[in-house]
């Protein structure tokens, strides 16, 4: 029997992931599909029973808003939620607000894989001209985080995302999860692989394997070292998750038409 249960999720779907752009540290709202999504979540956690005592998020709109509909339709609105940059979604560098699909074709469909899921290459680093510079780095969220302004990052492999995560999931996350706390963590395709990665020992070569979709909980039962009982476990109507993580591996591809 498990010690500890946890639930993560990649966030609903984003206006950007709709139009399959690099949406990174770029501050985004949920799309109409994606308030939907985590409406649907927060029925399917209701009608499973569960509990939270705790929710952690990133300070990325799209995350927090998919965990405050979550706990609404749950009914836990008062459940306190903690945020911070170090669960944020991959930073993409140089590759923020690119359409995926155009720079398959571009760049071929294994570079675009690479850049997207492998664990240790970093994209190019973003640099004071990108369209997108001063609307990250001027954000007044990050003048409040633990690491000065110049210490965020330009651009990050799923490692570089893993090693900033792991801090604050053994000083912050681990303690709550160790006195007993049912915790939700709403996060982002990446902090969530890097976590997964991390907790179910995933080798850096099949984690490139590993896709997440939007909007999907997923439950993992943790022994009393807080080591994984069995796999992760997608929570919903397997067809249409598997389904949907097909998508979410299409996005990286040439278009039909444009093969």
């Amino acid at each position: 029997m498990a010690k500890y249960r946890l639930v993560l999720l990649r966030h609903g779907e984003g206006a950007w992931n709709k139009e399959n752009r690099f949406c990174s540290w770029v501050d985004q709202k949920l799309s109409s599909d994606g308030i939907k999504e985590a409406q649907n979540c927060g029925k399917h956690l209701k009608a499973l029973g569960f509990e939270f005592d705790l929710v952690f998020t990133s300070v990325l709109s799209r995350s927090m808003q998919t965990a405050w509909l979550i706990l609404e339709e749950m009914g836990q609105e008062w459940v306190p939620i903690q945020s911070s940059w170090r669960l944020n979604e991959r930073h993409y560098g140089a590759l923020i607000g690119l359409n995926r699909a155009e720079m398959a074709l571009n760049h071929g469909e294994e570079q675009v894989k690479l850049w997207r899921r492998s664990y240790d290459v970093t994209p190019p680093p973003i640099t004071e001209s990108h369209p997108y510079y001063e609307e990250i780095y001027n954000d007044r969220r990050y003048k409040c985080s633990d690491v000065s302004q110049d210490n965020l990052p330009k651009a990050e492999s799923l490692k570089d995302v893993l090693d900033r995560l792991l801090p604050y999931w053994n000083e912050k996350i681990v303690p709550e999860l160790k006195s007993g706390k049912m915790i939700l963590i709403s996060a982002h395709g990446n902090s969530s692989r890097a976590l997964l990665k991390h907790v179910e020992g995933i080798s850096d070569e099949d984690i490139i394997n590993v896709t997440l979709p939007t909007g999907v909980p997923i439950l993992l039962e943790l022994d009393e070292n807080l080591h994984p009982l069995g796999p992760h476990q997608f929570l919903g109507d397997q067809e249409a998750i598997q389904a949907a993580i097909k998508k979410v591996e299409d996005q990286g591809k040439v278009k039909s038409a444009e093969k």
